[in-house]
């Protein structure tokens, strides 16, 4: 491996970790939403991702293999004034955890700082490299 895929490769989580940033972001924005045409709630997202290889190599990058959406149950919220509420007066919420939400918004922006912090340092080499000869 080159010094030079150290590059593709933290790119390709850069992209990946920004789509999960998104995610978590349009989570958090429909946490309260519900789909008036057929009111159901908003289903949490998750990204799903998978290692990225080339063919005849061992290391590789990360690419979003999908966003699946999350099949746990609606929270059901006594609201009986709620234009959504069913007969008994129970309202379907968004089956979204906040603090889950921002736990994944850590784990994300800590694993794109640290994939920009491997671009610098490998920037860094190639360029104490380049003055090797000087």
């Amino acid at each position: 491996m080159s010094l030079f895929s150290v590059f593709n490769i933290a790119n390709s989580a850069l992209s990946a970790e920004s789509v999960r940033l998104n995610v978590v972001a349009s989570n958090l924005a429909n946490i309260d939403s519900i789909n008036p045409v057929n009111h159901q709630p908003y289903q949490a997202k998750e990204v799903v991702f998978k290692v990225n290889t080339t063919a005849g190599s061992e290391d590789g990058g990360v690419k979003v293999a999908g966003i699946v959406e999350d099949q746990s149950p609606p929270q059901m919220v006594y609201e009986p004034n709620n234009p959504y509420a069913n007969s008994k007066g129970f309202v379907a919420k968004p089956n979204i955890n906040p603090i889950n939400q921002m736990i994944d918004m850590i784990s994300a922006s800590r694993a794109y700082d640290t994939n920009v912090n491997v671009m610098n340092t490998a920037k860094q080499l190639l360029v104490k490299t380049l003055t090797l000869g000087q």
